[in-house]
């Protein structure tokens, strides 16, 4: 598939301390190309995660909750091509199977080892394929390999995705760096389709597995695609522990490094809407004046997520009232009479009417831009959200109705 057009360049992730990544082709759907990574963190390394919230998870999925209340980790395992979902015991089979292979060959415990799978849903996992290339994955650890991480777990994605920050925690620099997939099937409720982020930071459990939540908030919990909320959603944050700092109590030390932590979650947030399954044109809507944050993000979503909205985007088409009959639907707080509503800048409706002398010209010009930005204020309270999603295009139809062949 060609490139999205919104595509931005993988940067160049800071080596983090504490861990290794190896990539592998075990050609478990694909051929011609790497599709399991294997991450070895060193010992005393903590652990937290966020999950999907739909109600069919993948094995994996099921896994990772298992073992995450321990807070420790070793070792993760992704495969691409198959997602592991639907599969009954065989599926738990498969990721204890693959999970051993990987404690074996890094020399820790299963319960140690985290796994996530993405890629169609329904076929029989060949765990006996990923078992086969654990040594050679054990044998090619290296601190530097990010982006053959990122690239290894990709799916229909058109460009891997990073991102990277440096924080100071009691006057020492700590790093975060971070990897993520996809391009499709992507809503909030937990966050997002596969991401995994590294700091060399230490810090306990219960805290990191805090800041993660908060952090996936108004990042991956503010995107969407297609409405559609994975199987297999699963988002990681490992700290290694191998940074001096002080120790840390409490996130009241944390200011700088949770600042640091939203902008990496932030970026492959950002990264996944941009590579929309067809996606042309990114869309950036900001709703304020909503009865609260939650009821903002909510109709912000709504309007991301309607086919009219997405689709006179694609088409370039100012129809503001496509955003009013999502507002409307959003099952929010909204009034006709106090909403207003403006595209790249230029306020189209308010009130409840069109504006007095309303010129479409520079709504047009804006349209024809990559990047669409909506603005809604309802005028209730004071709730103000950001969300982000893209157009809808007959690619979107083209790579999900041949997705299986």
């Amino acid at each position: 598939m060609p490139i999205s057009p919104l595509a931005v360049a993988f940067p160049r992730l800071l080596p983090v301390a504490g861990v290794r990544f190896a990539t592998a082709a075990a050609g478990i759907r694909y051929r011609g190309r790497t599709d399991v990574m294997l991450a070895e963190f060193a010992p005393g390394t903590t652990v937290a995660g966020v999950f999907t919230r739909n109600q069919c998870p993948g094995a994996p999925v099921t896994w990772c909750r298992e073992i995450l209340a321990a807070g420790q980790a070793r070792g993760l395992l992704v495969n691409a091509g198959n997602a592991n979902v639907f599969n009954g015991i065989a599926g738990m089979n498969a990721v204890r199977s693959t999970a051993a292979a990987a404690a074996q060959a890094l020399g820790c415990r299963s319960e140690e080892i985290f796994t996530a799978s993405t890629g169609v849903i329904g076929e029989p996992m060949p765990a006996e394929r990923m078992v086969a290339v654990m040594d050679e994955l054990a044998g090619r650890l290296d601190p530097d390999h990010w982006d053959e991480a990122a690239r290894s777990i990709m799916t229909t994605d058109t460009f891997p995705k990073g991102a990277t920050r440096v924080a100071r925690i009691g006057g020492v620099e700590v790093r975060i760096s971070g990897i993520a997939k996809g391009s499709g099937m992507i809503a909030p409720d937990m966050a997002t389709m596969l991401a995994f982020v590294v700091t060399d930071a230490a810090i306990p459990a219960p805290i990191l597995q805090s800041l993660l939540k908060s952090g996936a908030e108004p990042s991956f919990n503010c995107i969407t695609v297609d409405s559609d909320t994975s199987t297999s959603d699963t988002l990681l944050l490992f700290a290694t522990g191998q940074a001096p700092h002080p120790p840390v109590q409490d996130t009241r030390g944390l200011v700088g490094f949770r600042k640091a932590l939203i902008a990496v979650l932030h970026d492959l947030a950002q990264a996944v809407v941009r590579d929309g399954e067809g996606a042309q044109k990114l869309i950036d809507i900001t709703v304020t004046g909503a009865v609260s944050a939650r009821s903002a993000r909510r109709i912000g979503l709504a309007i991301a997520n309607s086919p009219l909205v997405k689709t006179a985007i694609a088409g370039g088409d100012a129809n503001w009232g496509r955003i009013v009959m999502a507002v409307g639907k959003a099952g929010e707080p909204a009034d006709r009479d106090r909403l207003a509503v403006a595209i790249g800048g230029v306020w189209m409706a308010r009130d409840g009417q069109i504006v007095a002398g309303y010129d479409e010209t520079p709504v047009v010009a804006h349209m024809r831009g990559l990047e669409i930005r909506i603005a809604v204020d309802l005028g209730l309270g004071r709730g103000r959200a950001q969300v982000w999603g893209c157009d809808l295009t007959h690619g979107y139809v083209d790579i999900n109705g041949a997705y299986r062949s």
